[in-house]
């Protein structure tokens, strides 16, 4: 069913308007479109027929109470900043939670139409074919994807920690798509994932599939995924680059003087 409400999704933000009918949220840089509307609307809608006592957890929308112990977590357009310049890279997300663990995920790169999925302890998979992160244990030879908050005192933290970390890594690269950006680690596309700001469906369906193609996904020092730093990648490398998010206090106070955006 989650396949199918994201394949919908994903036809929805292809029937692209001229007029994308931008408002903004948190902030200035924080957008929204009339697509991820339309495309939260196509699944809301399927959930609501299929599974009416679930609950819901939606971006655009308020969360929903359900009595069945299941709930959804739905990013309908992951990479809005990305469909609104037309750079081909944004997803569609949806996740379903059991008694506080992660069940089942899809994520749909829109563009190249790739599907990536898993189920918790059935393995990870991308289009039928099934994934492994990447085995790079050596942070000088790895490569690191991350992402930047909207809040403009997280995104000061998030320059001085990238001016930490690029010294001891390979390269970073910045995709603008949290979903994608953890199945990149699933595939072995890049070797690591980082990032602060998340909210949980960004990060739900993404991190099962990065977890169930062999990666550690857990905030530092001993904190679950969450809002504060996140990180992906296979063990050996995890610990690592833990140490190094740590030194580089990727999870200290904003700047004296800056505020939310």
């Amino acid at each position: 069913m989650a396949r199918d409400l994201a394949r919908a999704a994903g036809a929805a933000l292809r029937a692209r308007p001229d007029d994308l009918g931008v408002t903004t949220k948190s902030g200035p840089t924080d957008v929204v479109t009339v697509m991820d509307k339309a495309a939260e609307k196509v699944i809301l809608a399927g959930l609501a027929q299929a599974r009416p006592d679930d609950a819901i957890v939606s971006e655009e929308s308020a969360a929903s109470g359900g009595t069945s112990g299941v709930r959804w977590l739905v990013d309908p357009l992951d990479g809005t900043v990305n469909y609104l310049y037309g750079i081909p890279r944004y997803a569609v997300s949806i996740a379903a939670e059991v008694g506080g663990e992660m069940a089942c995920g899809v994520v749909l790169d829109v563009v190249l139409g790739q599907e990536y999925t898993a189920t918790r302890g059935g393995g990870a998979y991308c289009d039928g074919v099934r994934l492994a992160c990447s085995t790079e244990t050596d942070p000088a030879q790895a490569l690191l994807a991350t992402g930047f908050a909207y809040d403009v005192g997280r995104r000061t933290v998030q320059a001085r920690t990238i001016a930490s970390v690029l010294p001891a890594v390979r390269d970073i690269r910045r995709f603008g798509s949290a979903a994608l950006d953890l199945c990149d680690v699933a595939s072995g596309r890049v070797d690591a994932y980082y990032e602060a700001g998340m909210h949980p469906w960004d990060w739900a369906a993404g991190a099962l599939i990065a977890r169930e193609a062999g990666a550690r996904v857990d905030g530092l020092s001993g904190r679950p995924p969450g809002n504060h730093t996140t990180l992906a990648a296979n063990p050996i490398l995890f610990d690592v680059l833990h140490h190094v998010l740590v030194a580089a206090n990727a999870d200290g106070a904003p700047t004296e003087g800056t505020t939310g955006g």
